[in-house]
């Protein structure tokens, strides 16, 4: 699976953590910075995050910020990228079980490394379930549907 992962100044830990994790289980992983804890604006990261979803270059992005809800918003900003905040796995199967999220952004301060770890197993193992699904997530890419 292809993922890219970005967070801004106050998850870098926590991605440098998830990137190791995610190559380790075989995953193809872009790291889309930043590279150190100094002060970024989570905007810029998130956009970028979007951009390689859009564009096919990943399948998949892992966002991260201090909360998750900054860069969530900056990643949903894009149609083409269905970014769901998650705390915990079962928010994250349905995510993509229901919405079939292509982004997953999670807190820094708020998600420790295991719990992070646990969501993303849930996330990269859960397939969208299509059926009565299908119509509402077509409506959020293209909302005159």
């Amino acid at each position: 699976m292809r993922i890219a992962i970005a967070s801004d100044h106050a998850a870098v830990a926590l991605k440098a953590e998830l990137r190791d994790w995610l190559i380790e289980q075989g995953h193809e992983v872009a790291d889309l910075g930043p590279e150190t804890d100094a002060r970024v604006d989570y905007p810029d990261y998130g956009y970028s995050l979007a951009s390689v979803i859009a564009d096919g270059t990943a399948q998949f992005g892992v966002a991260l910020c201090g909360s998750g809800i900054g860069i969530s918003m900056a990643v949903n900003r894009n149609a083409a990228c269905r970014c769901a905040l998650v705390s915990e796995p079962l928010s994250a199967a349905l995510a993509r079980e229901h919405n079939d999220a292509n982004c997953i952004a999670m807190g820094a301060r708020l998600t420790g490394p295991d719990m992070a770890k646990a969501c993303l197993d849930a996330f990269f193992s859960t397939e969208f379930g299509g059926g009565r699904h299908a119509g509402r997530v077509e409506k959020l890419s293209n909302p005159s549907c």
